[in-house]
């Protein structure tokens, strides 16, 4: 068998009133804010900085800080791995697309796709393959084909028709520096991106990504207290303009606060020098609530059933399309 798989796209509105499907993946960022008894505010909270943070960085023409608002939908994509559909559709991933409202113009700018990114796949590989190949190992390794179905499956949907009619530019994933490492200020400054960072070999996130297709470069954006990592496909400062730009570090600056406030909410900033650390003492909470350990606990139970209802039913399936497919 070497055809492609088929992707249902649907979104749907993240905001203030926003409650999550019943299907979707509760470790999802979003999700997490969404639940609990100040799920309101944590939301109208997060959608504020959000909102506060892109006016800051758009301040051009922008006398009060006011002048935009991001408006935010959640993608989720569904694989259809039967041709007649008898399988039904899969959950695969979920992603974030930005869009920006322009006051003074009463003009909607399409923002960036991707932003956030979650899947059952990556879980499943980080919460259960991982573990399962180290359990009875001295030291941490990596099984040489970690991520390639992954990988695969993220180019087949980028690549597919359901991509190009909802989208019009490749995605760009924001998320967090690995505290494994350790990152070097340049002297290339981006009026938007602010300073970029660089470090002497990938982690493994950026390997992982590599096998999407995606490159990575850091940049610590001004008023940023740490440099997010950009995974991208083609040329990130030239086929983004800066208020899309500014729409996903909005967002993604303002999601990491939340979950790693000590990294990107420190009371320092980097130096030339940094290594990111979960365990830094110095820095500030937001007033928005967040269980990082039950996300934890539950990335692992979704990793598991993404083996059994996925990885396990259709492994010969998928190990075939796999081996055959190809750009």
């Amino acid at each position: 068998m070497n055809k492609d798989f088929s992707f249902a796209v649907n979104s749907i509105r993240f905001d203030e009133n926003y409650r999550p499907a019943d299907n979707t993946r509760i470790t999802t960022n979003f999700a997490n804010l969404a639940r609990g008894t100040n799920r309101q505010e944590n939301l109208r909270n997060a959608l504020n900085m959000i909102d506060n943070r892109f006016n800051a960085l758009a301040h051009w023409g922008n006398p009060r800080g006011d002048r935009y608002a991001v408006e935010l939908e959640i993608i989720s994509v569904e694989m259809n791995i039967d041709a007649q559909g008898a399988g039904g559709a899969l959950p695969l991933i979920e992603i974030l697309k930005t869009n920006i409202v322009d006051r003074k113009t009463n003009e909607r700018i399409e923002g960036v796709v991707g932003n956030n990114f979650s899947s059952y796949v990556r879980d499943y590989d980080f919460s259960v393959v991982l573990l399962e190949h180290n359990r009875d190992q001295p030291g941490f390794s990596v099984p040489d084909d970690f991520g390639d179905l992954h990988g695969k499956l993220f180019k087949c949907f980028v690549n597919s028709s359901a991509y190009r009619e909802n989208f019009n530019k490749p995605p760009v994933i924001c998320l967090s520096v690995s505290s494994s490492k350790t990152y070097h200020r340049t002297e290339n400054q981006h009026p938007v991106l602010g300073f970029e960072y660089q470090q002497d070999e990938y982690s493994l996130t950026d390997e992982y990504f590599r096998k999407m297709g995606l490159k990575v470069r850091y940049f610590m954006p001004p008023n940023s207290v740490a440099p997010l990592a950009f995974y991208f496909a083609g040329d990130l400062l030239g086929d983004y303009t800066n208020l899309e730009l500014i729409s996903t570090i909005s967002t993604m600056d303002t999601f990491q606060k939340i979950y790693r406030p000590e990294i990107y909410n420190a009371n320092s900033a980097a130096g030339k020098s940094y290594q990111p650390s979960l365990k830094h003492q110095d820095y500030s909470l937001t007033r928005i609530v967040y269980d990082r350990e039950e996300r934890s606990r539950l990335a692992v139970e979704q990793g598991k059933f993404a083996e059994e209802q996925f990885i396990k039913p259709y492994r010969a399936v998928l190990e075939q399309w796999s081996a055959n497919y190809a750009l």
